[in-house]
C-alpha cells in the first residue's frame, strides 16, 4: 500500500514537472515575442525621432531664409527711402 501511495506521488510529481515545462516553453515563446513588439516600439520611437529632428532643421533653414529676406528687404526700403520712421 505504501509502495502504491509511493507511486502516485511520483506521477503526481511528474504531472507536475511536465505542465511546469510546458509553462516554461510558453513564458519563452511570449517573453520573446514581447522582446520583439518592443524593438519594433523603440524603432518606431526613432524613426520619429528623425522625423521631428528633420522638421526641426526645415524650420530652421526656412526662418533663416525669411530673416535674409527681412534684411534685404529692410535694405531695399533704406534705398528707397520707405521707411516709417
Amino acid at each position: 500500500m505504501a509502495d502504491n501511495i509511493e507511486h502516485l506521488i511520483l506521477e503526481q510529481f511528474r504531472a507536475m514537472r511536465n505542465q511546469v515545462a510546458g509553462l516554461q516553453t510558453e513564458m519563452r515563446a511570449e517573453f520573446a515575442d514581447v522582446k520583439h513588439r518592443i524593438n519594433r516600439l523603440e524603432s518606431a520611437v526613432a524613426g520619429i525621432r528623425r522625423d521631428e529632428a528633420g522638421q526641426a532643421e526645415d524650420i530652421a533653414r526656412q526662418q533663416a531664409s525669411i530673416d535674409r529676406i527681412v534684411e534685404r528687404l529692410q535694405r531695399i526700403e533704406r534705398r528707397l527711402e520707405l521707411n516709417d520712421d
